[in-house]
């Protein structure tokens, strides 16, 4: 049976397979255009609107770890998703009712990093209630996954057009609020009962200062750091596609659309197509090939701009991303084995590293040299990431069971 079919006969992951396809809506909504809307719409200057992104950035990671710990300590994961399910709901609903500064810092500041938190709280709860081991749990993972590329993908394919027809970005958030409101109703009448489930879900019963401990270790810090070193790479496409295309004699803002939406297409069918072959290698490895790939894509990105092959690494980007995406959620599950709620906040804190990571690249890149300089500096740092990791696994013995 097929990992798609599995899913959709599973009631649980199937459950979850659907809030990942309304996450990506809502994200796809709400996400891209938070700068146009904060600066450009409601007046917020550009200082105070870094700011609200480093607050935002610490109470994302701060409430996904704590989230997770709690969950698994007392095992209430239905009601801690609820919470933060709802959260979405109300900071969009505040956006709509009463668009203006201390909405859209309440909203984007505070609540909606408190929402992010139900990414790891759904790949805690697909951990769970998924069957089986390594290369089946990895294929499941990937493909309850790729529903949110998918829908990504969609909604900024609908708003690339909405926005043609000359609907304000404030109406993102129409989208958004149907998206949360829908993960919310999802939650509250199809997540499983805490205490009621069919798979085994033993507290953990760890202080919070040790479990907090845990997650400290070097063991499982520094993988951490190497992932999200390994990860920045895909940040700093975000951040170099638009300036480089914009430096470019012959590219303009359509293309950056299109190169966006191509490597969002070939990330969906390489998120169900690679965990087929991931039993061949240990998933150390495969994420250092995955960076590898992904490398070729970004280094190519300022010296192929204004030629036609530019278009061939939309092939590379695609596939090399969905490894960088999906390989660590199920790393960190096995990592972390009887921990899964805090292993699936670890994608927040990767996230964070990749972040300060790509910032420090992009500012030090830019000052020594151009785009060029910037992509060989990010690619060596991905790669280092990559081969830390494969290195660390192997003098450790942990490449042969993750």
């Amino acid at each position: 049976m097929t990992s798609i079919r599995f899913v959709l006969k599973h009631p649980t992951l199937r459950l979850i397979a659907a809030a990942l396809l309304l996450l990506g809506a809502h994200n796809a909504s709400v996400y891209p255009y938070q700068s146009v809307i904060a600066i450009e719409r409601i007046g917020m200057s550009k200082p105070a609107f870094s700011l609200m992104l480093a607050l935002a950035s610490v109470i994302a990671v701060t409430s996904s770890v704590m989230f997770g710990i709690l969950g698994d300590q007392h095992g209430r994961r239905r009601a801690i998703a609820l919470i933060t399910a709802l959260c979405s709901t109300v900071d969009i609903g505040l956006m709509l009712v009463f668009p203006g500064l201390w909405a859209l810092v309440l909203c984007q500041g505070v609540l909606l990093p408190l929402a992010s938190s139900i990414y790891g709280q759904l790949f805690a709860l697909a951990r769970l209630a998924s069957p089986g081991e390594g290369a089946t749990r990895t294929a499941v993972l990937s493909t309850i996954r790729s529903a949110m590329s998918f829908s990504f993908l969609a909604m900024l394919i609908f708003w690339t057009f909405a926005f043609g027809f000359g609907l304000s970005e404030l109406a993102v958030y129409v989208s958004g609020g149907l998206a949360s409101l829908g993960m919310s109703l999802l939650v509250l009448l199809g997540w499983p009962r805490d205490g009621r489930t069919a798979w085994a879900d033993p507290r953990s019963g760890m202080r919070l200062h040790h479990a907090l401990a845990e997650i400290a270790r070097p063991h499982v810090a520094l993988r951490v750091v190497l992932l999200g070193a390994l990860a920045s790479a895909g940040n700093l496409y975000m951040v170099l596609i638009s300036l480089v295309f914009d430096a470019s004699q012959v590219r303009g803002p359509a293309d950056v659309a299109l190169y966006v939406g191509l490597v969002a297409g070939f990330e969906v069918p390489a998120m169900l197509i690679v965990p087929r072959f991931a039993h061949l290698m240990p998933r150390s490895t495969l994420m250092a090939v995955g960076g590898l790939i992904y490398g070729c894509h970004l280094l190519a990105l300022p010296l192929l701009a204004g030629t036609p092959w530019l278009w061939g690494m939309t092939v590379f980007a695609g596939f090399g991303g969905a490894v960088i995406i999906t390989t660590p959620i199920s790393y960190y599950q096995d990592l972390l084995s009887a921990r899964p709620g805090a292993a699936a906040s670890m994608l927040a804190v990767q996230k964070l590293v990749a972040d300060v990571l790509t910032a420090a690249i992009f500012a030090l890149g830019s000052q020594v040299g151009g785009f060029e300089t910037v992509a060989v500096m990010g690619v060596a740092v991905s790669l280092c990431g990559g081969l830390g990791v494969y290195l660390a696994d192997r003098q450790t013995g942990l490449a042969a069971r993750v």
